[in-house]
């Protein structure tokens, strides 16, 4: 197999999953629904508006002429492909927009995403549907005059991109300012360093989407600001691809493992270097270090893209370049790379020292910090090392130090109860407010962090050709602490994208509990390891 074919052979395993999760009865009042929970198992309300994406994974599969592909040219497919788009027509609001996680959230990146998915899959299928176009123009519309809570510049983008490519697929000027308007929006939450924000910081994975998107409009609608963006961009995602072509984890700022390659051979045009980080996660592609994705509401994003840069595969490709040896330090972005002799450390500086350590090409140590179960009158707390900002931090030639307290996890559940209020609220009031509820939720779920009383250091010493970390935790009282480890996986942060199974994740954890036993009250946790 060849490594273009790679991306394709990922890609075309999800479509069976793809197609369980479509209502594929033409007698069915959902048919064209990717939603099953709603469809089939009618154990939520409303069906999620993202799940129509999954009419492009479809079209693309259509036209994906590969030996052995059983969807390629298949006349069915194309009929789904229609329901799908028309199903996400009439599952909308009067305004265009849809829903994801609640009703009357009227979600932006999944309008964005499903409109992006109905646009391509109708021009791919050579559809003629005045409904169809009649709703992409109602929710290009909504798009281009609402704004999300929360900065994530890989929505801005998507969005910019439906309303190049329905500009042109309508023959308008329709949306020119809110183009040029968005765009610029995108443009200046580019940090000087190259990463575009999404949240409160610098997640490479979303960043390789948001440069997917990029390529294709700097395609559609070519300008010499948005190239030195995208080259930027790129330069900066280079830096991201591990030696054994694994991408991103828990040290980045959404904990994701996400990559999109598209966007790398769009550039590679231009820019050839670009190719290599396809070319570097390709050979961990092969190695079966793929993040997996196939979940219910996700599965979408990844096959799509894949099967587009199989499409869009450039043959001849410029020999691999070795990543330069030394420090790369986002400064801003909170993330330190050191590469040094036949050792590659990837250092989240802003998450207390959460980091990737690989030798000699393989992944040898993968640690998300101290992870305490403390008891809390009749309830469990997660204390984690991973969630203060407030860290103080000490650089040096071989020498890293990172202090700080512990934060508590936010780890808040929905019950019978909260979904009976969040579901009044949204049929009362809460559907004037939509912007308002999800800033709440996002503060109750992701945003905002809480001290506790632990207070860590950890010091990273370079020796003897190896890293030697040495770790402290301090504490009051260990009275409370009923589990103690440091795992490879450790996340706390809700995140749609995070916390996939990826291979590294096989790593077992340092359990602590015996030295955690041994502790009496103002005593410290004293920890060192040679990696």
């Amino acid at each position: 197999m060849n490594n273009r074919d790679l991306f394709a052979r990922e890609a075309l395993k999800q479509i069976p999953k793809i197609l369980t999760l479509l209502d594929r009865n033409p007698h069915s009042p959902t048919y064209g629904c990717f939603d099953r929970t709603f469809w089939q198992y009618k154990v939520i309300d409303f069906p999620a508006g993202m799940s129509q994406e999954f009419v492009y994974p479809l079209a693309l599969a259509y036209h994906c002429n590969l030996t052995d592909n059983i969807f390629y040219q298949q006349p069915i497919i194309k009929e789904w492909v229609s329901a799908g788009i028309i199903y996400a027509a009439k599952s909308s609001h009067p305004n265009g927009s849809c829903d994801d996680y609640f009703p009357y959230e009227r979600a932006a990146g999944a309008a964005a995403f499903s409109l992006l998915a109905c646009i391509e899959s109708y021009t791919l299928m050579g559809l003629d549907n005045p409904e169809a176009l009649a709703f992409f123009r109602l929710r290009a519309d909504w798009l281009a005059e609402h704004q999300e809570s929360g900065r994530l510049t890989n929505h801005q983008a998507l969005i910019v991109l439906c309303l190049e490519l329905l500009a042109n697929l309508l023959q308008t000027d329709r949306w020119d300012v809110s183009k040029k308007e968005r765009l610029e929006q995108v443009l200046s939450w580019q940090n000087p360093e190259g990463w575009f924000i999404e949240y409160e910081g610098c997640d490479p994975g979303y960043h390789t989407l948001t440069i997917s998107c990029l390529a294709r409009v700097y395609e559609l609608n070519p300008s010499e600001r948005l190239k030195k963006a995208i080259a930027l961009g790129v330069n900066l995602a280079a830096q991201f691809v591990h030696p054994d072509g694994s991408y991103g984890g828990e040290y980045t700022s959404r904990n994701t493992y996400n990559f999109f390659p598209h966007g790398f051979e769009l550039v590679g045009k231009w820019l050839p270097e670009a190719l290599n980080i396809n070319d570097r996660f390709l050979q961990g592609l092969a190695d079966g270090l793929g993040s997996c994705y196939a979940d219910d509401r996700i599965i979408g994003h990844h096959t799509w893209n894949y099967l587009l840069a199989w499409r869009d595969f450039i043959p001849a490709r410029p020999p691999l370049q070795p990543l330069p040896q030394g420090r790369f330090h986002l400064v801003e972005g909170g993330i330190l790379i050191d590469r040094r002799d036949n050792t590659e450390l990837y250092l989240a500086l802003n998450k207390g020292g959460v980091f990737k350590l690989f030798r000699d090409g393989k992944l040898v140590a993968s640690d998300t910090q101290f992870s305490l179960l403390v008891k809390k009158g009749d309830k469990l707390k997660n204390a984690v090392g991973h969630l203060v900002d407030d860290y103080q931090i000490q650089l040096e030639a071989d020498q890293i130090a990172i202090s700080g307290n512990l934060g508590w996890a936010k780890q808040k559940q929905m019950n019978p109860l909260n979904l009976i209020i969040l579901r009044l609220v949204m049929l009362s009031v809460g559907r004037f407010f939509p912007n308002l509820i999800r800033r709440i939720l996002q503060k109750i779920l992701i945003t905002g962090k809480k001290e506790t009383p632990f207070k860590f250091s950890r010091r990273l010493c370079w020796q003897d050709n190896h890293w030697r970390i040495i770790d402290r935790l301090t504490a009051e009282s260990w009275d409370d602490v009923v589990a103690a480890d440091i795992g490879c996986d450790r996340t706390s942060i809700y995140v749609v994208m995070s916390r996939t199974f990826q291979p590294g994740q096989l790593q077992a954890a340092l359990n602590l509990n015996d030295q955690i036993k041994t502790l009496d009250s103002g005593e410290s946790l004293n920890l060192t390891r040679d990696i």
